[in-house]
């Protein structure tokens, strides 16, 4: 990809209403972003609003700021890029990663755990990490107290992959700056927030769902009920990870949750050998594939029969969630040509994308 398709790249995903989803669904209409930037306002426009794209001075500051701190950016589809992430049309389109890529091309195990974590799951947790390190694996976590940072000191001799919630030219938590150094010496970050980009509690679901995505395994040590790490190993199990989980005693809440992640379903494990015993028996791939629609030409459709479906498509919207295959089944096209219309509502600003392959009309519609 070259210099000019990832500046390209990047002024559409910082552009207002391009997600992930709208970014692929350019790519498959017009073939790459440098075309995509000159057809994306022609098509808000056609749904009577004004597309105002990300400027490529921003673009060029970001880019600029990424490699001053000695980062790379990746754009999804190229070689670089994760290839586990490929498989999620949710998946960033830009990532920042700083350390050695070569380590996104091995299989990864999540390990996540309480911030509070017991001084003894937090010397077992560096003890595992390390096990499962010298077995050719790659421990990956968020580097937040307690467990996770304990994973990662483990899992420095052979490789860890951080996944941060910030810029990647800030160091959060302020009192991991040591392990910062190291893991960019051996290991790798990564983050989707451009440089910058303070940490905030709402940027660390995103975190989590890349973590999520990239596990081939994900790991629970300690965790209490309605915790970041429950959450992370709930999206893991819906993305095709193993997720395995340590025993605690009833009566510490830190064991709550992998207690009961454990009555859910989730593989007991006691021991790295535990843990080994379940990768060797399984051939654990992500669930979710690319939809068929974004490997499909999305051309030849005429725009006069895109506006009145788009049409249609805002008289049945509500502002509650609408899943798109029956928004498909009631406006009696195809997958393809519901997503073009689709396209054209978003980016003007019309409609918002949810999870799970829902949409609903947006409150400032009228």
């Amino acid at each position: 990809m070259d210099e000019l398709e990832k500046l390209n790249a990047l002024r559409l995903i910082s552009t207002r209403n391009i997600g992930p989803i709208t970014y692929s669904l350019l790519i498959a209409r017009y073939g790459s972003a440098t075309a995509a930037i000159d057809k994306a306002p022609q098509l808000a426009s056609r749904q009577g609003s004004h597309l105002k794209l990300a400027s490529s001075a921003m673009a060029k500051a970001t880019i600029e700021s990424a490699r001053a701190a000695g980062a790379r950016l990746l754009i999804k589809g190229e070689a670089d890029y994760p290839d586990r992430l490929m498989h999620f049309d949710d998946a960033p389109v830009a990532l920042y990663a700083k350390g050695h890529l070569s380590l996104l091309k091995r299989e990864q195990i999540a390990i996540v755990g309480a911030r509070n974590a017991s001084p003894n799951a937090m010397v077992m947790t560096r003890g595992w990490a390390h096990e499962l390190g010298k077995k050719g694996y790659v421990i990956l976590s968020g580097l937040a107290k307690g467990i996770d940072r304990s994973a990662h000191i483990g899992g420095l001799e052979a490789g860890t992959v951080r996944v941060i919630g910030c810029g990647i030219d800030i160091i959060y938590p302020e009192e991991s700056a040591d392990l910062y150094d190291k893991m960019t010496q051996s290991g790798l970050i990564i983050t989707k927030f451009a440089p910058g980009i303070k940490p905030s509690p709402r940027n660390f679901p995103a975190r989590n769902r890349i973590i999520a995505s990239l596990a081939k395994a994900a790991i629970i040590i300690e965790a209490a009920i309605h915790s970041g790490s429950l959450i992370t190993a709930k999206e893991a199990s819906e993305r095709g990870a193993e997720i395995m989980a340590v025993p605690g005693s009833p009566s510490d809440a830190r064991a709550f949750g992998t207690n009961q992640l454990i009555r859910d379903g989730a593989h007991l494990v006691t021991s790295p050998a535990d843990v080994l015993a379940i990768l060797r028996s399984t051939l654990s791939e992500p669930e979710r594939i690319t939809p068929s629609f974004l490997l499909e030409p999305m051309t030849n459709i005429k725009d006069d029969d895109i506006k009145r479906l788009a049409d249609e498509i805002m008289k049945i919207l509500t502002f509650e969630a609408t899943d798109i295959d029956e928004l498909t089944r009631q406006c009696h096209v195809s997958a393809k040509v519901i997503q073009i219309a689709l396209l054209e509502l978003e980016l003007a600003g019309h409609i918002q994308r949810l999870s799970r392959n829902r949409i609903c009309k947006l409150l400032n519609y009228e």
